[in-house]
């Protein structure tokens, strides 16, 4: 990806959020009993998804004079 400039001097990277991205369906219907989630780690296996986001700002509010 190529750098974005957003200052003098000062360059940036493209990013995505949740809100960016789309999930469409495809052509063919999956039935969900076919499809596993599961991940693995060296010999450990989940069943669960893993999805991470950076909520710093959520629980902050703005400061009153």
């Amino acid at each position: 990806m190529a750098d974005v400039e957003i200052g003098i001097g000062k360059t940036g990277r493209r990013a995505y959020g949740f809100d960016d991205i789309a999930i469409v369906p495809s052509r063919r219907t999956r039935d969900p009993e076919d499809v596993s989630i599961a991940w693995e780690i060296d010999a450990y296996r989940f069943e669960l998804p893993l999805v991470a986001s950076a909520m710093d700002g959520v629980g902050e509010t703005a400061p009153v004079p």
